[in-house]
């Protein structure tokens, strides 16, 4: 379905009971809402489950420009208020992480929970000419250099090996992820630095992430579940960055218990 929030057209999908509470699903960068597949099922069954597709992702709009962190949780921010969600249970992998911790920041009140799957909550200065080399491959060789490196990081060799698939799924999900999208969302990502800050988050917060994640690694989880008060750190065992999708039983457990502790 299409709604517009705060000036784009944005793609988002409605499922679960009427009435229930509402859990709201942010995906990776060059995904869309169709990474989060594996949870619906179980998640549908007990609360209403938001997905959407992140500005210059899928189906939503992909204005040319660069994005930062603070309009990226605008846009979440704007599409809770169009569908006049009051209070969400935010899950966010990877750049939906941190979108969920800037929007946490931003409007604490819109939250039941967050959790933050496979992400981090800064950027290291050294880790920026990485951003800057994806961003200058999609500006001029578009997005198919970048798919077979991508899913090198994002699941473990075993389960490339054996997951056709999944795998083929997440391919096409990099391959059709417009330049200028990917490329805006880089410029916002690289610029993440909430460390200092994400202690001020005081709503009940889990903590997932894949042991062998080489993009936001286990020790940028720990320094999260250190500033949170309170929060919870589960570590995924032979799952990478896409641990949802790599270990799928594993990782809907740890948040459909999570979710229904938190109300």
């Amino acid at each position: 379905m299409k709604i517009t929030a705060n000036g784009i057209s944005m793609n988002y999908t409605l499922d679960g009971p009427a009435g229930a509470p509402v859990v709201t699903l942010s995906h990776s960068l060059a995904t869309t809402l169709v990474m989060w597949e594996p949870q619906l099922k179980a998640l549908t069954a007990r609360w209403r489950v938001l997905s959407y597709d992140t500005r210059g992702h899928g189906g939503t709009d992909a204005p040319k420009g660069a994005y930062s962190l603070d309009l990226l949780a605008d846009d979440a921010h704007a599409l809770l208020r169009a569908l006049g969600i009051q209070r969400t249970h935010w899950v966010g992998l990877s750049m939906g992480g941190m979108i969920g911790q800037t929007l946490a920041l931003k409007a604490p009140e819109f939250f039941a929970s967050l959790s933050l799957c496979d992400t981090s909550s800064r950027i290291p200065p050294e880790a920026k000419p990485l951003w800057d080399e994806r961003i200058h491959t999609a500006e001029t060789k578009g997005m198919e250099p970048l798919v077979e490196g991508t899913l090198a990081r994002w699941f473990t060799a075993p389960f490339r090996e054996k997951s056709g698939p999944v795998v083929e799924t997440v391919r096409q999900m990099i391959r059709s992820t417009p330049p200028t999208g990917y490329i805006g969302c880089c410029q916002a990502i690289s610029g993440l630095n909430l460390t200092d800050r994400i202690g001020a988050i005081k709503v009940p917060t889990l903590i997932i992430v894949g042991e062998e994640d080489q993009g936001t690694p286990v020790a940028a989880s720990k320094v999260m579940n250190e500033k949170i008060h309170g929060s919870q750190l589960v570590i995924l065992k032979s799952a990478a960055h896409l641990s949802n999708m790599e270990q799928p039983k594993a990782f809907t457990n740890a948040l459909s218990g999570f979710l229904s502790k938190a109300g």
